[in-house]
């Protein structure tokens, strides 16, 4: 959703899901893109991704959202929300009987997704630093051909690989960059970003990982310390290195552990037998896991060990720390004293975006049929639209601008967004300067214009039937009101050669004046 004057952001903008064990298809476990059980007898495909198809999907999706950021014409959207952001125990429809739609893990271990946030989201609006990230790993089978993607805020990405140079990546939704058929060599892959100038912005280096060495067992706690009193929580952390102490990414070895002293095992998750809560015997996936474990209320040491095959024991002690406590009550209560993270530090004062089109404004609008209503095309309420009565020879719209202009992109939303593909021709003056089959998306679609033509009417013609397929059906939306009655409408609508805008926008690039 677009508006002038209101704040509009999305609260889920994604709802594909994940599992963290499943890199991709070319590893271990070979886990096939998609594969999973009926979701209500319908495939489920995008709720059992791997973990690099649901980072691509991610970042497919913030696009569509920061493709309309401000800066960007009058209208805009605010942007979006991660709001599953770990996995969760709420509903789910993949797989595995929990949500795993999140970012990271439920033990918040990251997954690829997490770093490509982390690239796209790296500025208040637009990019503030520049930064790369390959997903996924580099050690595979030898013979090994498969494409690598990486996330980058620059503008051209550069693949090497031991340093020989694999050329520039296939770009797509700005961040996402694609290189097809990479024949896999161990050693080193490198990914470096460029300006628009060719200068170097950024970079980021995978390297093939030994054989597993150790365990490496740390603990993350309470920053004040881990309290004694019976509520605290320390998570602890147990990874497969090798010499280096790099992280083994295909190890999915079982992690035995035991625990002495003042301290419960309340445990962690994995793939498994009742996702193997409680359990004392937890795999690593992709050669990391955590477990928690909670305090007693009596202060003392804790001493934590982790076994597993082939590898020699790790061992980790830890102390409470006494809390005071008078007649059975205690005044400790960690959310008093407890830091919080200011590390983005205050909003920005002044806009933290340059503009990048303008906005033209539209002064009229003549149509095919029902001429009454063409205002409803550009009203900036998504809630009304402009519709032909189903025939061809009614299908068209023409906008008188306010000025002369060298348009170059048609931001439109039609109805039937996620399903229905609209073939139209766009009109400067007589001149044709857009011709095509418009994307299905879950909202606004850009007809860019590659040789704008200056004029202040715009005619946008159907030239045949529209086609509907659900681009997005696996994915269950939230009720809508309104907005979804549209589409529904859309949907049972009579005929093929209905053209139907909610709202249209008419931009100039401001580079281009």
């Amino acid at each position: 959703n677009k508006s002038k004057k209101h704040p509009m952001w999305a609260t889920e903008y994604c709802r594909d899901e994940g599992l963290r064990k499943y890199w991709d298809e070319y590893s271990y476990p070979f886990h096939k893109e998609g594969a999973g059980p009926l979701y209500r007898g319908q495939s489920a495909t995008d709720y059992n991704h791997n973990q690099d198809m649901l980072a691509l999907e991610m970042v497919r999706r913030w696009y569509d959202y920061w493709r309309e950021r401000p800066g960007t014409g009058l209208r805009v959207s605010a942007g979006g929300t991660k709001i599953i952001f770990s996995d969760s125990n709420t509903h789910y429809r993949g797989e595995e009987n929990y949500r795993r739609s999140g970012v990271t893990d439920p033990m918040r271990i990251e997954k690829d997704a997490f770093f490509a946030h982390q690239v796209m989201w790296n500025g208040w609006v637009d990019t503030d630093k520049f930064q790369t990230y390959i997903i996924g790993h580099w050690n595979y089978p030898e013979h090994t051909v498969k494409p690598v993607y990486v996330v980058s805020n620059g503008e051209q990405v550069e693949l090497l690989l031991n340093g020989k140079s694999l050329g520039k990546g296939k770009r797509e939704s700005h961040f996402l960059f694609t290189f097809d058929k990479v024949a896999y060599q161990a050693g080193r892959l490198e990914a470096v970003s460029y300006d628009g100038k060719g200068r170097e912005v950024s970079r980021y280096t995978l390297s093939t990982v030994g054989e597993a060495a150790r365990l490496e067992l740390t603990a993350m706690q309470n920053p004040e310390g881990f309290h004694a009193d019976g509520a605290d929580m320390a998570l602890l952390q147990v990874e497969v290195v090798d010499k280096d102490g790099r992280r083994c990414p295909l190890d999915n070895r079982t992690v035995r552990f035991t625990l002495k002293g003042e301290a419960e095992w309340r445990g962690g998750i994995a793939q498994g037998k009742d996702n193997h809560i409680l359990d004392m015997n937890l795999p690593v996936e992709c050669g990391i896991n955590r477990a928690l474990i909670r305090s007693t209320a009596k202060a003392g040491k804790i001493v934590v060990t982790a076994e597993a095959e082939g590898l020699p024991a790790a061992r980790l002690t830890l102390q409470t720390v006494p809390v005071k406590v008078t007649d059975g009550l205690s005044d400790y209560l960690p959310q008093l004293t407890l830091k919080g993270r200011l590390d983005k530090g205050e909003t920005p004062l002044t806009p933290s975006y340059t503009d990048t089109k303008r906005d033209i404004a539209i002064v009229s609008a003549e149509a095919g049929a029902n001429r009454t209503e063409t205002g409803n095309s550009h009203d900036d309420n998504e809630l009304s639209e402009w519709a032909n009565d189903g025939r061809l020879s009614t299908a068209w719209i023409t906008y008188t601008l306010a000025e002369k202009a060298s348009v170059d992109d048609i931001c439109i939303k039609l109805n039937g967004w996620r399903s229905r593909s609209y073939p139209l021709e766009v009109y400067a003056g007589d001149e044709l300067i857009w011709s095509g089959n418009t994307e299905k998306s879950l909202g606004y679609v850009h007809l860019e214009v590659d040789k704008p033509v200056c004029s202040d009417k715009i005619t946008v013609r159907l030239k045949g039937s529209t086609t509907d397929k659900d681009a997005f059906g696996q994915i269950v939306e939230v009720a809508g009101g309104a907005a979804n009655d549209m589409e529904k409408k859309a949907k049972e609508g009579k005929g093929k050669h209905n053209l139907r805008i909610i709202e249209i926008e008419f931009l100039e690039s401001i580079k281009s004046r």
